[in-house]
């Protein structure tokens, strides 16, 4: 079977990174991970990702200073370097800019701690109780030039419950993150193995 060669990127621990690491280890999946980049050289996830015997590459944004799109160049050159087909954002706190996302334009995907098209952007959990919410949840969606703004691939519900605090609503979403992840990622995957889009170069 084809499998996609995968990036996923990461700002930190990468809990969601190490959920389709899991996933990517049963028969059938998809997608291949074969490369974990970092914007930040000290980010949890890169160790987890070397200990198993994955590429972990760090670019440090912060040389690039307000450049961000020869931040982003450095980055794109890593991955055509290992030969990605798909990319995976799990925790990556950078705002993409039009370059990058139209070089893997419908080859991308992001997760967003809410259920999209409601709350783009920061503070989800809070803006969802400071609405009286009855429901929160997160989205995997395909990454195009607007924040959170691509098709939603996948979703998943958890309800709001009296006394809930941010923090609160933030641990249960995680949990259904992990879940949701691993199986949008192959949906994203099989999508883009059927489409047959050419390559970034």
């Amino acid at each position: 079977m084809t499998r996609l060669r995968t990036a996923i990127l990461i700002s930190g621990r990468g809990t969601n990174m190490e959920a389709i690491l899991q996933a990517a280890q049963t028969d059938g999946y998809p997608a291949e991970p074969v490369l974990i980049l970092s914007n930040r050289p000290n980010a949890k996830g890169l160790e987890t990702a070397a200990k198993v015997g994955l590429a972990a590459v760090a670019v440090d944004h912060k040389p690039f200073g307000q450049d961000r799109e020869s931040f982003e160049r450095a980055l794109h050159a890593v991955l055509i370097e290992h030969e990605v087909e798909m990319v995976v954002l799990a925790g990556f706190m950078r705002i993409l800019t039009p370059w990058f996302v139209q070089q893997w334009e419908g080859r991308m995907i992001n997760i967003h701690p809410s259920l999209l098209p409601k709350y783009p952007g920061l503070n989800t959990h809070q803006r969802a109780l400071d609405a009286g919410d009855e429901e929160a949840g997160c989205s995997v969606h395909w990454v195009t030039e607007g924040v959170d703004e691509g098709a939603v691939i996948a979703q998943a519900r958890v309800p709001i419950l009296d006394g809930d605090t941010a923090d609160d609503l933030a641990a249960r979403v995680l949990g259904e993150e992990h879940q949701l992840y691993p199986r949008a990622t192959a949906l994203a995957a099989r999508e883009i193995l059927s489409k047959k889009k050419p390559l970034p170069v």
